[in-house]
């Protein structure tokens, strides 16, 4: 099976949602939710997360997070992770009481296919339709495009859990990751955008950790990842606009630190894109 035929499938049974002019989403991705320990990669930016999933609650967001939330390839438990980050999880908690919590799984966690975590069902693709013009946005974790992160994941999660986690601990990077190795980086990507060009869709995923917004010429977005150091990405849909915006760390003239938001790109339109 291709990659066109593997993204295909993410979406066979994938529920649809519809996308109004008021709806309002946020879309982050590739948490990595560790155990607390030094390979835990969430760990460093957790305030920042609960400050900015914190704001999109209060100002009545639709939380989607688009796999390799939890890293379950160095960690066996999904319950030690919830422990050790019982805050991010009360949040979680929040969201999906009020009906606004979706979740996927990406290769990093996708052990959660067919399995309920908790209270929440774990899916590999979603789709927002959009009311005005019809067509689809398709939201996935992009792991897909790649052989070895998709079909051969086993063997991949193997490398990690044995090979690649002692030597992380040494600044030693995954070269098969599509999220350090820039060659996979960028064929990852070139699939991805084509598979939305050959689907006449928008194509939202995350996986290479490399946040990108899109255009009619090429309809493929990427929200990123939360875990480079002292930052974490989301992209936002308001108005049916998208928008990418950054969450990092400033300081006071008083030295005292906050959490803002940065805005990355101008806002795009939905409608601009179905030209």
């Amino acid at each position: 099976m291709g990659y066109l035929e593997r993204i295909s499938r993410a979406f066979e049974k994938a529920p649809c949602l519809p996308l109004t002019p008021s709806s309002r989403i946020v879309l982050m991705s590739d948490c990595h939710r560790g155990t607390g320990n030094a390979n835990d990669n969430y760990l460093k930016n957790e305030t920042l997360f609960l400050s900015a999933l914190r704001t999109y609650y209060k100002n009545g967001y639709t939380y989607i997070e688009l796999g390799d939330g939890d890293e379950l390839w160095e960690n066996r438990r999904i319950e030690q992770i919830q422990r050790i980050h019982d805050n991010t999880f009360c949040l979680l908690d929040k969201f999906y009481n009020s009906k606004r919590l979706y979740l996927l799984y990406g290769n990093h966690d996708q052990v959660k296919k067919n399995k309920c975590c908790g209270p929440y069902q774990y899916y590999e693709g979603l789709i927002l339709r959009d009311c005005l013009t019809g067509r689809n946005i398709y939201l996935t974790h992009g792991h897909q495009a790649d052989l070895l992160n998709s079909t051969l994941w086993k063997l991949a999660r193997f490398l990690v859990r044995y090979i690649w986690k002692p030597l992380e601990l040494y600044g030693v990077t995954d070269p098969t990751s599509a999220a350090d190795n820039y060659k996979i980086k960028e064929k990852s990507e070139q699939r991805l955008n084509h598979w939305a060009l050959k689907n006449h869709g928008i194509l939202v995923t995350g996986h290479t950790h490399r946040a990108m917004t899109g255009s009619s010429e090429n309809p493929y977005f990427n929200s990123g990842c939360c875990i480079y150091p002292g930052s974490i990405t989301a992209l936002e849909i308001t108005n049916r606009k998208f928008l990418l915006v950054k969450w990092t760390l400033g300081v006071r003239d008083d030295h005292t630190l906050y959490v803002t938001r940065e805005v990355l790109s101008n806002e795009i339109s939905i409608s601009e894109i179905f030209i």
